[in-house]
């Protein structure tokens, strides 16, 4: 019953709502009826159909571009961080803090969960009054060797999971749902390194609201950040991201995407929502659209996690393609229904769904079509472009190009200034390098979602340099069911 819950629970209670299929039959029809559209345009005037679809992604360049420069500036408002200090963490007696579960799907981990379990274990939380759920797939024999040998305290708990598809993060967390008891639910990943206060920072956080704050997401940061430049430029966007951006969305009072960890739910409200999607590549960013649509609000707390950066070309394409695939998934889905959609969030949230959820991967999708065009132009200078970006396009254009582009690799490096100096900067300022490797995964991501919508493509972890440590002795891992 758990695992049925788990994979057909929240499709079944919204079968709207849920990727287990990619479109709807009224999203299918559009795409078929804006197909033959844009072919009979071209058989009429190739000229003119080609011009209206550069003045459409004109636009959405041009709102791109001032949405996140606009994010960058309001994240410095007093109410973007949800900030708990030291000593308010610490002054609250253990025996007024609410009972926390953690929740740690771990797949193929056998590398990292000894460190994983090591660097929970030293969190400051009272013992008895915490839960670490280990979230392993049955078939995973390894990892559930690794975690038996590890002795971990006796907080942490084996929970074995059947074999099903979909094989994903969000079933497994839904599965740990089950079981949780906690107040307060909390998710990590395996190579997660909190700061040892946050479970306390995120417990009284959200001591200060009602229910309808149903969440508070700490910052993530890498603590690879210097292993290669690739680690360097990854550093950078995550700081951009959850140093600005997402501080930004909350002065906005915008839909927040969550990132897949160090999220802190009230149960009752994981549990009014359904859960998460087992069949969303990005559950995360798929339950912070849900959760404003049913008007909870999202806090982010200015407190770190470190997680490990990947290192490897192909691994961070492996990453970075599920992660667009599943923004893709997400914008989807949520649009299915427009008419309900602005009953529930207005204009205004469809708004900034669209700029940031959708446009993320749809612009670094185009990207390589515009630089492409722009090489072009300089070299050889066709007629047939010319033609195609009338007078207002191409300045508006050119601006994008010579400004806009400008501005983003500007924020880029002043976001490599503000977070860590060493060997950052440098790398800041080689980042379209970086704008070509994200059009590189948006395109595999389109093709996955056309082919394999649900497929979880899992990324390799223990790459960095940090990864091995000696297991201590402890007690006997207890078996949840």
């Amino acid at each position: 019953m758990r695992l049925d819950a788990s994979i057909s629970g929240f499709a079944d209670r919204a079968p709207l709502m849920s990727a287990r299929s990619l479109v709807s039959r009224g999203q299918r029809n559009f795409l078929i009826g804006l197909l033959i559209v844009i072919v009979i345009g071209l058989v009429l005037s190739v000229r003119l159909t080609i011009t209206a679809i550069m003045v459409f992604f004109t636009l959405g360049y041009l709102i791109a571009v001032i949405y996140r420069a606009c994010l960058f500036t309001r994240s410095s408002k007093s109410d973007a961080l949800e900030i708990v200090t030291d000593e308010e963490a610490l002054i609250l007696p253990d025996s007024e803090l609410p009972f926390y579960t953690i929740l740690l799907p771990v797949y193929n981990e056998a590398s990292v969960i000894i460190k994983l379990i090591e660097n929970l274990a030293q969190m400051d939380y009272p013992a008895n009054r915490l839960e670490v759920l280990l979230l392993v797939e049955e078939d995973d024999e390894e990892t559930m060797g690794a975690l038996r040998a590890s002795h971990p305290p006796p907080q942490f708990k084996l929970v074995v999971i059947p074999p099903a598809e979909p094989r994903t993060k969000p079933k497994a967390l839904n599965f740990g749902l089950t079981l949780a008891r906690g107040d307060i639910v909390a998710v990590y990943d395996a190579e997660d390194t909190p700061d040892i206060l946050q479970l306390r920072r995120a417990a009284v956080a959200l001591g200060r609201f009602g229910p309808e704050v149903a969440c508070v997401q700490a910052q993530l940061s890498y603590r690879n950040a210097t292993q290669n430049i690739i680690t360097r430029w990854f550093t950078v966007e995550y700081a951009m991201w959850f140093s600005f951006f997402l501080p930004g969305l909350v002065t906005l009072d915008a839909p927040i995407p969550l990132g897949g960890t160090s999220n802190h739910f009230r149960r009752s409200a994981l549990r009014a929502l359904g859960g998460w999607d087992p069949y969303n590549v990005t559950e995360d960013c798929d339950l912070g659209i849900r959760m404003f649509r049913e008007h909870y609000q999202i806090k982010v707390l200015e407190s770190t996690t470190l997680e490990e950066a990947n290192s490897d070309f192909v691994n961070w394409v492996k990453q970075r393609s599920r992660w667009y695939k599943g923004y893709l998934q997400t914008f989807l889905i949520h649009l299915r229904s427009p008419r309900q959609l602005k009953s529930e969030i207005g204009l205004k949230g469809i708004g900034h769904l669209c700029a940031f959820v959708g446009g993320t991967p749809i612009l670094a999708v185009v990207n390589p079509i515009f630089w492409v065009m722009t090489l072009v132009w300089f070299i050889a200078q066709p007629l047939f472009l010319k033609e195609i970006f009338p007078a207002p396009v191409y300045y508006v254009g050119l601006t994008l190009w010579a400004f806009g582009n400008f501005l983003l690799w500007y924020l880029t490096v002043l976001t490599a200034r503000h977070t860590r100096p060493e060997g950052l900067v440098l790398a800041a300022m080689l980042v379209p390098i970086y704008w070509v490797m994200m059009s590189v995964a948006a395109l595999k991501a389109m093709w996955q979602l056309v082919v394999t919508p649900s497929f979880w493509e899992k990324t390799a972890h223990g790459l960095d340099s940090d990864t091995e440590a000696d297991s201590e002795p402890g007690q006997t891992l207890r078996l949840v069911s």
